[in-house]
C-alpha cells in the first residue's frame, strides 16, 4: 500500500474509502486530476490579475481611469474588468455541446489556446481600450468553457471516496492561481520602473497556466464515461484499467463498468436519442433531474452572493477602503489574502469534503462568512477609518475578518458548489447541469464585478452597505441548504438517481398509474361499505 493512500485512509472517512481496494488511489487519477484544473487556474489567474493591475498608475494613466472616487472612473475599471466575465458566460453556454461532440480532452486543449490568443490581445493593447476589451471577452471565452469542461472530466475519472477530493481540485487552483496573480502584481509594483512593462508583464504572464493546460491535457487519457457514450467499449475499459491502476478482469472495475453500461442504458431506453431538445425536455420536466439543475443553479448565485468575487477582483481597493494606504501595501495585504484562501482550501479538501461531508460545510460557512461580512460593514459605517490617521484596532480586526471571511468561503461555499454541480447529475445530462451552473455563476460574477465599484461609492458612506449586502445573503443561504440540499459525499455518480428521486418518464408514468389503481382500489372499498348497510336493511325488512 502506498504512502499517500494510507494518509487518505486516516484522512478520508466514509464507507467508500474503507471498502475500495488502494490500488485506485495511484498517481495517475491525481496527475489527470491536476492537469485538467490548470483550467481552473486560469480562472483564478485571470480573474484576479485585473484587480491589481487597474490599480498601477501606468494603466490608471494610458487607460484614462483618473481619479477612482468619481463614478465614471469606477464605471469604466467595471467595464474593463467585466468583459472578462461576460466572455466566460457564453463560452460557458457554447462548451456543453462541444464537450459531448468532441470529448472532454479535446475540448481543454482547444479552450486552451482561446484562452492565449484573448491574453496576447490584453498585453498589447498598451493604452487602447478596444483590443483590451476583445482580449478579455475573448479569454473569457476559454475561461468559461474551462469552468463547465473541467469539472465534469475530473468527476467522470475520480474514485468515488475521493470525487469530493479530487473535484474541489478546481477550487483549489482557482485560488492557487488568485494568490499567484495578487503577488505579481505586488512585485511589479516594487521591482518594476513605471512604464508600460509595470502591466503588459502581469497581463502576459496570466497564459502561463493555459500552456500548462494544453501541454499536460495532450498527456492524459479521455473520459472513460464519454468513450462509453460513444460506444467505444473497449477504450472505456482500458481507460478505466489504466486511471485505476487494475487489471480489467478485477472485480472493482468490472463493477464500475457494469454500472456505466447499465446507467447508459436506463438513459438511453428512458428518452432516446441525445438531441438539444430532447436534453431539455429530460432535464426541465422530470422532477429528479430539474430538482438537480435547480440545486446546482442556485447553489452558484449563493456562491457569488457572498461577495467573494468582489474582495478577489477589488482586493486592494477593498484594503485602502479601510484604511490601508499606499498601492503597494494594499497589494501586499491582497498577496496575503490569497495564501489564506490557498490554505483554508487545502484543509478543506483534505479534512471536511469526503469527511465532513459537502451539507455540513455549506451550513456553518453561512454564518462564519455572514458575521465577518457584517462587522465589516458595522464598522466602515459606524468608525470609519480618516485619511492620514493609523488604522485602528477595530480597524485591525475588520482586515481580519476579510481574511476570515476567505478562510471560510474556501472551507465550503467555495469547492463544495462545484462539487455539488458536478456529480449529481445524470451522466446524459452532466455537461448540460455543469454548462448551466458554470454560466450562472459567471453571469452574477458579471453582476458582482459591475456592480462593486459603484457600490464602494455610492451604497452609503464608504460603501458600508455594499458588506452588509453581501451578509445578508450569506446569512439567507443557510435556510436554503437546509431545506434543499442533501448529503452525496461517499456516493457513487451512478447512485445518485436514488438520491434525488424520480428520473425518468417511465418511472412517472408508473407512479400515474399507481395512484389510479390505489384510487380505483379506494373507490371499489367504499362500494362495499354501501354495499353493507343495503344488505343489513333487507334483512330487516
Amino acid at each position: 500500500m502506498s504512502l499517500s493512500t494510507r494518509v487518505l485512509q486516516k484522512i478520508v472517512r466514509n464507507e467508500a474509502m474503507a471498502s475500495d481496494p488502494p490500488e485506485i488511489y495511484g498517481w495517475r487519477v491525481y496527475l489527470l486530476a491536476c492537469s485538467a484544473c490548470f483550467g481552473a487556474m486560469s480562472f483564478g489567474w485571470d480573474s484576479s490579475v485585473i484587480g491589481g493591475v487597474i490599480e498601477l498608475d501606468p494603466f490608471v494613466k494610458d487607460f484614462g481611469l483618473g481619479d477612482r472616487h468619481t463614478p465614471a472612473s469606477a464605471s469604466l475599471a467595471a467595464n474593463i474588468v467585466s468583459t472578462l466575465q461576460a466572455g466566460c458566460f457564453v463560452g460557458a453556454l457554447v462548451a456543453s455541446p462541444l464537450t459531448d461532440r468532441f470529448g472532454r480532452k479535446w475540448c481543454l486543449i482547444g479552450v486552451s489556446l482561446v484562452i492565449i490568443i484573448g491574453i496576447i490581445m490584453q498585453a498589447a493593447a498598451s493604452g487602447n481600450l478596444g483590443p483590451m476589451y476583445a482580449g478579455r471577452f475573448i479569454a473569457g471565452l476559454g475561461v468559461g468553457a474551462a469552468s463547465t469542461i473541467n469539472p465534469t472530466y475530473v468527476s467522470e475519472n475520480a474514485p468515488r471516496a475521493i470525487r469530493g477530493l479530487l473535484t474541489g481540485l478546481y477550487q483549489l487552483f482557482i485560488v492557487t492561481g488568485g494568490m499567484i496573480a495578487f503577488w505579481i502584481n505586488y512585485s511589479v509594483s516594487i521591482h518594476f520602473p513605471a512604464t508600460k512593462i509595470m502591466y503588459i508583464f502581469p497581463l502576459a504572464i496570466q497564459a502561463l497556466p493555459a500552456v500548462l493546460l494544453c501541454v499536460c491535457m495532450l498527456m492524459c487519457q479521455e473520459s472513460p464515461r464519454w468513450l462509453a457514450r460513444q460506444d467505444r467499449w473497449e477504450d472505456t475499459k482500458r481507460v478505466l484499467s489504466r486511471i485505476r491502476n487494475l487489471p480489467p478482469t478485477h472485480p472493482y472495475l468490472e463493477e464500475e463498468f457494469k454500472e456505466i453500461v447499465d446507467q447508459l442504458e436506463h438513459e438511453r431506453n428512458m428518452i432516446g436519442d441525445a438531441s438539444f431538445w430532447n436534453l431539455q425536455r429530460e432535464m426541465w420536466t422530470i422532477a429528479g433531474n430539474r430538482r438537480r439543475v435547480l440545486i446546482s443553479i442556485v447553489l452558484m448565485i449563493c456562491q457569488q452572493m457572498t461577495g467573494t468575487n468582489a474582495i478577489n477582483t477589488y482586493a486592494p481597493t477593498i484594503f485602502k477602503n479601510l484604511g490601508l494606504t499606499g498601492t503597494s501595501t494594499s497589494l501586499f495585504s491582497t498577496g496575503i489574502y490569497g495564501i489564506v484562501k490557498v490554505t483554508s482550501c487545502v484543509c478543506f479538501l483534505l479534512f471536511m469534503a469526503d469527511s465532513l461531508g459537502r451539507r455540513r460545510s455549506l451550513l456553518w460557512t453561512s454564518i462564519a462568512q455572514g458575521l465577518a461580512m457584517f462587522y465589516i460593514g458595522l464598522y466602515v459605517r459606524i468608525a470609519p477609518p480618516k485619511e492620514g490617521q493609523s488604522v485602528p484596532p477595530a480597524g485591525y480586526f475588520a482586515l481580519v475578518s476579510i481574511f476570515l471571511f476567505a478562510a471560510f468561503f474556501q472551507f465550503g461555499w467555495g469547492p463544495a458548489c462545484w462539487i455539488y454541480a458536478s456529480e449529481i447529475p445524470t451522466a446524459r445530462l452532466r455537461s448540460l447541469n455543469v454548462a448551466y451552473a458554470a454560466a450562472t455563476q459567471w453571469l452574477f460574477n458579471f453582476v458582482v464585478a459591475r456592480a462593486v465599484p459603484t457600490m464602494l461609492i455610492t451604497a452609503g458612506s464608504n460603501g458600508y452597505g455594499t458588506y452588509l449586502i453581501f451578509g445578508s445573503f450569506c446569512f439567507s443561504m443557510f435556510v436554503f441548504v437546509w431545506f434543499f440540499v442533501p448529503e452525496t459525499k461517499g456516493m457513487s455518480l451512478e447512485a445518485m438517481d436514488g438520491l434525488f428521486g424520480v428520473t425518468d418518464d417511465s418511472a412517472k408514468s408508473l407512479t400515474a398509474e399507481e395512484e389510479t389503481e390505489t384510487n380505483k382500489e379506494k373507490e371499489k372499498e367504499k362500494e362495499k361499505d354501501k354495499e353493507v348497510p343495503r344488505a343489513q336493511q333487507a334483512e330487516v325488512a
